[in-house]
């Protein structure tokens, strides 16, 4: 798993941080949503001005950490990249994808 972002989150549940692959180097947002439906995100993922994904809030059944299940997607990607917003150590959260 690599990390592709780093993100500090706000008093108000949003996230704001940056996301680095070989080919994205950009500042973007993770904010929370009002659910739709049971199955809408619980949160949007924007860039510049324009929505790049979703997430979701989880759980870990093992250890209950909370997370969010993130899904970027665009049409320079040849595939949706599928990630996890995950707390670290000193306050930051990291956005590692996967495959």
């Amino acid at each position: 798993m690599a990390q592709i972002g780093t993100f500090t989150r706000s008093d108000d549940g949003s996230f704001t941080g940056t996301i680095r692959t070989l080919n994205i180097n950009t500042k973007a947002t993770i904010r929370p949503v009002a659910k739709e439906g049971e199955r809408s995100p619980d949160y949007r993922v924007a860039a510049n001005g324009v929505e790049l994904g979703a997430g979701w809030g989880k759980q870990a059944k093992d250890t209950g950490a909370e997370y969010v299940s993130v899904k970027l997607d665009d049409p320079s990607f040849t595939a949706p990249v599928y990630a996890t917003l995950v707390a670290g150590e000193k306050g930051e959260h990291r956005l590692i994808w996967s495959r």
